[in-house]
């Protein structure tokens, strides 16, 4: 049978009787000493990082324009595309946890930037990130589960170019601008927070107006391949990612371990993903800056399961699962720990028996 995964008083009320709303999540064990040492951030790092995507970004769209409308533009948009729709993912992701700058300020014009380019509005995905990590694939209390059981796998596949995605989001923007939230939202975001939850959705639906006035105007394509189309051609990184991230591991734990996977991942793909490959690391321990996540792994690796060699890898540990899921099979993966681990908890007494 299929689960629900609606945020509503009735879902919310059963994770808090079960005990599993903001509960109190399992960490490594390791001296404060270490931990303060990587929670210190770096402006110059993260500056460094960003006038490099955001260079590329204008290299890649400054030849795909110079070579429009000929083929040889094609790989330069889709390096475009990817810079904007999933590169922007982890700006978004890290800024919004203001651990890429030291900075205040720089972290909040970036995730501003990548939150429009993602057309995530800022101050309710903020809200939503933050009952993320409070409550991590718990039914009814996380908004950011984004493959249910049974998996959807057309959902997640028409997501690869940010079809379904970026409609719903995009009405989510003419919600906010109407200055009304989703009932959802209303259980996570704050009062104070929501005037400005719609002024940036009307300042944003006028940006996306003119955009498609310029194209018009000018009777090219060129406005929306840069600003508004980059959303769908290049969203399948941070989608493949992102599946990455909680695929067929537990729902309903406070260990995790058992509900979140690093994946080894190559540096390109790094760059774009800005090392939340090393995404257990990261819900351990928030306040680690992105380009510290390494020197945390090797911290507590003697306590993890060992990390995905590869996404290739990855994927071939998933995907069985998931077709077990699909034919309404209680399978889930239990990561196996090192000899030196802590054990799991006894919660993970009532996974063994579906394990795989």
């Amino acid at each position: 049978m299929a689960r629900d995964y609606t945020l509503t008083s009735r879902t919310d009320a059963a994770a808090e009787d079960a005990g599993l709303a903001s509960p109190n999540w399992y960490r490594s064990p390791v001296e404060p000493s270490d931990i303060r040492a990587l929670m210190v951030k770096s402006d110059k790092i993260a500056l460094r990082e960003t006038v490099l995507w955001l260079g590329l970004m204008v290299f890649f769209a400054a030849v795909g324009i110079a070579l429009w409308p000929t083929a040889w533009s094609v790989p330069f948009w889709l390096a475009y595309g990817v810079l904007y729709g999933s590169a922007s993912d982890s700006r978004w992701h890290e800024c919004g946890h203001r651990t890429a700058f030291a900075t205040p300020w720089m972290n909040a014009v970036v995730y501003q930037l990548a939150s429009f380019m993602l057309m995530r509005n800022p101050a309710v995905w903020r809200a939503s990130h933050v009952r993320h990590h409070t409550d991590t694939v718990i039914v009814g209390r996380d908004p950011e589960i984004v493959a249910m059981r049974p998996p959807d796998l057309l959902k997640v596949c028409l997501n690869l170019f940010g079809l379904l995605d970026t409609i719903h989001l995009m009405r989510r923007m003419v919600l906010h601008a109407s200055g009304q939230l989703h009932p959802e939202e209303a259980m996570y975001v704050r009062e104070t927070d929501r005037p400005q939850v719609f002024w940036t959705a009307r300042v944003w639906l006028a940006i996306y107006a003119a955009t498609v006035l310029a194209a018009i105007a000018f009777g090219s394509w060129i406005p929306l391949m840069l600003i508004g189309l980059p959303r769908l051609y290049g969203a399948w990184h941070h989608v493949m990612t992102g599946l990455l991230q909680h695929l067929a591991l537990a729902e309903n734990v406070t260990d995790h371990r058992l509900n979140t996977r690093t994946v080894m991942m190559n540096p390109v793909s790094r760059f774009i993903y800005l090392n939340m490959n090393y995404h257990l690391e990261h819900h351990m321990f928030t306040m680690v800056p992105y380009y510290n996540l390494p020197k945390l792994h090797a911290l507590i690796r003697h306590d993890t399961p060992a990390p995905a060699p590869s996404i290739t890898a990855a994927l071939r540990e998933i995907l069985p699962v998931l077709w077990r899921q699909l034919h309404y099979e209680e399978a889930v993966i239990v990561p196996q720990l090192p000899p030196t681990a802590q054990p799991y908890r006894p919660e993970v007494d009532r996974l063994r028996p579906h394990a795989v």
